[in-house]
């Protein structure tokens, strides 16, 4: 059996593909062949994956997407493969991994806090246009069988806004490695807090920014400056943006008790230096870095638009608050400057995210796969019989020797006409 994987820019250390690799090397061992269809072979430990580059010039993040998807069914449907896996949305795939969510409902989240050009300007922007229009089509596929979710809320947004059955929509989270993301990490406290001047007696809050995350920035240094000194907020965001970070927390107030750190490093030891994580993003549908935090015994407060809520809420492991909301933020912010709660909410927090082990996540995918691989063997098998069928009725039919239709009696009308024997004129 052979499993097709689609991901355009496959990068090893990427979330998407560590999340995956454990079930592809599990399948690899159990003699599946895999393709990998991308642009460049990366270099990964999976040595057994055929590549497969598919790599149109382009120009631009439309013709980027449009270019690689077309190349790719187009390889992909001269090849053999019995089940097709995707991390980008092309139309010829049977299982869809919805890592980034619904694009429609990213659009909606940056509708709502922008002007009316900004709105406009969305609504008129070629890539979200293109986005939003392959989404629709690939959730309309009759190729497509499932799609995965990184939590409840993309499962219900696809359920609510295409239709799909919950049966297609198996909710598979984001591992997190236990041993790596733990409250051991309590050790860098001291440490990490001396090296960043931050006040030993501070409540310590972090904030890790997704790619687009200027508008929860600003939303965490509104509310910190409503919250009591000496609380501190630790921002973790891209070394380009840093400058700007610095200059907006001033604008608040605030720029004694926020220390920027780069996003790229090992934010391991920050986790061990805060208090708790603060996660006010418009829209983050796997919540990989709210579910580490977790790990790591950190109460979280984070947005309904999180996929991370869902366990927050379940589990009581913090708080959840309406993205954009300063004032209720800080509200939130002020309640966890309790020792005890936190600590409280840490721990089932830590207890939230336990069974979300790699090894949890790798069974997922793999029953899966084999399911499905399974399933598409056994069609293949029975199309397969029923063509062998046809071809050995023809060849029976055409070997049996043709009688000749014996002749009418006397006055006995000749038999009506076949369609093989074409009606003649009437006499």
């Amino acid at each position: 059996m052979r499993l097709a994987v689609v991901r355009q820019h496959y990068a090893a250390a990427g979330a998407a593909e560590r999340l995956v690799e454990g079930a592809l090397e599990a399948l690899l061992e159990r003699n599946v062949a895999i393709s990998l269809y991308t642009r460049a072979w990366p270099q990964t430990r999976l040595n057994l994956i055929e590549p497969v580059l598919c790599d149109p010039f382009h120009v631009g993040a439309l013709w980027r997407d449009w270019g690689f998807a077309r190349g790719a069914c187009a390889a992909i449907g001269q090849a053999r493969a019995d089940l097709v896996y995707s991390l980008e949305r092309v139309l010829c795939c049977d299982v869809y991994h919805a890592a980034d969510g619904v694009h429609a409902a990213r659009v909606e989240e940056l509708r709502r806090g922008t002007s009316v050009f900004g709105r406009a300007r969305l609504a008129l922007a070629p890539y979200h246009r293109y986005a939003l229009g392959i989404e629709r089509r690939l959730y309309a596929s009759p190729w497509l069988q499932k799609v995965i979710c990184p939590s409840k809320l993309v499962r219900d947004e696809i359920h609510e806004r295409f239709g799909l059955p919950h049966a297609k929509l198996p909710v598979i989270y984001g591992a997190v490695d236990g041993d790596a993301y733990s409250p051991a990490l309590r050790a860098q406290r001291e440490p990490v807090r001396v090296r960043l001047r931050i006040d030993p007696a501070a409540s310590v809050f972090l904030l890790v920014k997704t790619d687009d995350g200027d508008a929860e920035a600003e939303v965490a240094f509104a509310a910190l400056a409503r919250v009591p000194a000496p609380a501190h907020l630790i921002l973790a965001t891209d070394a380009r943006r840093r400058d700007h970070a610095k200059a907006r927390a001033a604008a608040h107030g605030v720029a004694d008790r926020v220390t920027p750190v780069a996003r790229q490093s090992d934010l391991r030891p920050h986790h061990g230096a805060a208090d708790a994580l603060i996660a006010p993003f418009l829209y983050d549908p796997a919540a990989t870095s709210t579910l580490a935090a977790m790990a790591c015994g950190l109460p979280a407060i984070t947005s309904t638009r999180s996929g991370a809520a869902e366990l927050v809420r379940e589990h009581d492991g913090g708080l959840v608050c309406v993205a954009r909301d300063a004032a209720g933020l800080a509200a939130q912010m002020r309640a966890l400057l309790d020792p005890q709660r936190r600590e409280r909410l840490g721990a089932n927090a830590r207890e939230a995210v336990a069974a979300l082990t790699p090894d949890a996540t790798t069974l997922q995918f793999v029953l899966l796969f084999k399911d499905l691989l399974t399933a598409s063997a056994q069609a293949h098998a029975a199309a397969m019989s029923a063509a062998a069928a046809k071809r050995a009725a023809r060849r029976q039919a055409a070997a049996a020797p043709q009688m000749p239709a014996p002749a009418p009696e006397p006055g006995e009308p000749a038999s009506e006409p076949t369609a093989a024997e074409p009606r003649g004129p009437r006499s």
